[in-house]
């Protein structure tokens, strides 16, 4: 496979209002690649767009709930009719829910599948025919580290998140003899607002959850722009999987060594015993 060209190519972006995707924006821009945003609200972009734009590049803003698969079909249709160069899709939108199993709500659990996983392979499946008439074209999926563990409070969340591995994983070798590439991508503790704007359980008190909330700021150790760069390069080099920050990088080795036990390590580690309660 030819490695990928993103000067002059167009990419879509989905989630791209902050975080992860507005820093790929950025670094897609400074490439000289034009952009399709989006995100649930257009006045969510406008920053992003702006500085896209600063960089010389055209930028497309579009509302779109990525869980709504009617809505992902007339974007598509939308976009490719407009943008027929469109030959880069960016899986990035998501959320994040905190909380046991048995104290989630059924409700909360499946928006988390129909953002994270069902969002992802609605996308993919609206682009894939028209990436395949094209020269080259590349796909990205944001899987996470939570694609590779699972922790405890995490059960919907890692469940999206491994789905979204094996979906990825399978559909690069489908792919493998096409011009369309695949990366999946897991991002260990990223410095975003995820965890701040998580859902949590019903039952989960208060304080509780600005406790969880500043021990993740504690243990992000990536920021975004890192993240994009590591991603941009991704796409240009066709990496079919990115491992990003040292945290992914130590606990996906220590899950391989210990398949049943690296969540006992972890604990032990850490020195303290993780409260499940919620």
């Amino acid at each position: 496979m030819t490695p990928f060209t993103l000067k002059n190519s167009r990419a879509i972006i989905t989630g791209a209002s902050r975080g992860i995707g507005a820093a790929i924006a950025l670094e897609l821009a400074k490439k000289g690649c034009n952009l399709a945003l989006s995100d649930l609200s257009v006045e969510m972009l406008s920053t992003t767009a702006r500085d896209a734009r600063a960089l010389g590049v055209e930028v497309t803003e579009h509302a779109l709930d990525v869980s709504d698969p009617s809505a992902i079909k007339v974007f598509a249709k939308s976009i490719i009719e407009m943008h027929p160069d469109t030959n880069l899709l960016i899986n990035n939108a998501g959320i994040s829910l905190i909380g046991s199993f048995l104290s989630a709500s059924e409700e909360q659990f499946e928006k988390v599948m129909n953002i994270n996983f069902w969002g992802t392979v609605n996308m993919t499946r609206a682009f894939l025919s028209h990436f395949r008439s094209l020269p080259q074209a590349h796909i990205v999926n944001l899987s996470s580290l939570f694609g590779i563990v699972g922790p405890i409070l995490q059960t919907a969340y890692a469940s999206s998140k491994f789905a979204v591995r094996g979906f990825s994983e399978t559909l690069l070798h489908e792919l493998e003899h096409t011009e369309v590439g695949v990366t999946v991508v897991h991002p260990g503790g990223i410095k975003t607002a995820l965890v701040q704007n998580s859902l949590f359980a019903p039952t989960m008190q208060e304080d509780k959850q600005m406790k969880m909330k500043k021990s993740f700021d504690k243990m992000a150790l990536t920021t975004p722009e890192v993240t994009a760069a590591l991603i941009v390069s991704g796409i240009e080099n066709r990496k079919k999987r990115l491992l990003i920050g040292i945290d992914a990088k130590l606990i996906t080795m220590l899950s391989r060594l210990f398949p049943v036990l690296y969540w006992k390590l972890l604990t032990f580690f850490q020195g303290k015993k993780v409260d499940t309660s919620s």
